[in-house]
């Protein structure tokens, strides 16, 4: 994580930011999918500074030679008109890490219900009483919209910033970049 390239969303008139955004990230994840390395983190520098967003800035780190090898796949690809992407540059001297991790909310009590009847046998009265509707988790955490590629389906993927950290810690990040151990430089 000794690298990084900031990518700044342009403000359009005809699309908010958190439309292009999602659009960003979902390129994102397919070049991160192609990659295939699990070495590239990312962060929302302005989280802290947008009151229901991630802000306007992505922030991908990494080592300059895996960061040269994702912009080598162009996965941001019909974008340009939209963003400003500075080059890959040394992390400067920080003494702050932290995780950026995806948090999955219980949110569909359904969907619960139906997985208790497939893996314990319940019937539909003993899944409703084991999981009332009551049971929907709500997070307060900005998010990304995202659409499966396998079924087409919309899912919001909550990002949490974790607390600030003084020592950095290796890891691997998903195809979405993210980590639930491991740290990015913050500055």
């Amino acid at each position: 994580m000794d690298h990084y390239i900031d990518i700044q969303l342009l403000p359009d008139p005809e699309f908010p930011a958190t439309l292009l955004m999602n659009a960003l990230f979902a390129k994102l994840h397919r070049g991160l999918v192609a990659l295939g390395s699990g070495n590239i983190g990312v962060s929302f520098p302005e989280v802290e500074d947008s009151p229901h967003g991630l802000g306007q800035k992505l922030r991908l780190h990494g080592s300059q030679s895996e960061l040269e090898r994702l912009t080598r796949l162009s996965w941001q690809q019909g974008m340009a008109d939209h963003l400003r992407q500075q080059a890959i540059r040394p992390v400067p001297e920080t003494r702050s890490f932290r995780t950026v991790r995806r948090v999955q909310a219980k949110s569909n009590p359904e969907r619960l219900r139906r997985r208790l009847m497939k893996r314990k046998g319940y019937d539909e009265k003993q899944a409703l009483a084991a999981i009332p509707d009551s049971t929907a988790e709500r997070l307060n955490l900005p998010y990304i919209m995202l659409s499966s590629q396998s079924t087409g389906q919309k899912f919001p993927l909550f990002i949490e910033h974790g607390p600030l950290r003084d020592t950095p810690t290796s890891g691997t990040f998903s195809s979405y970049g993210l980590s639930t151990e491991a740290t990015v430089p913050w500055f």
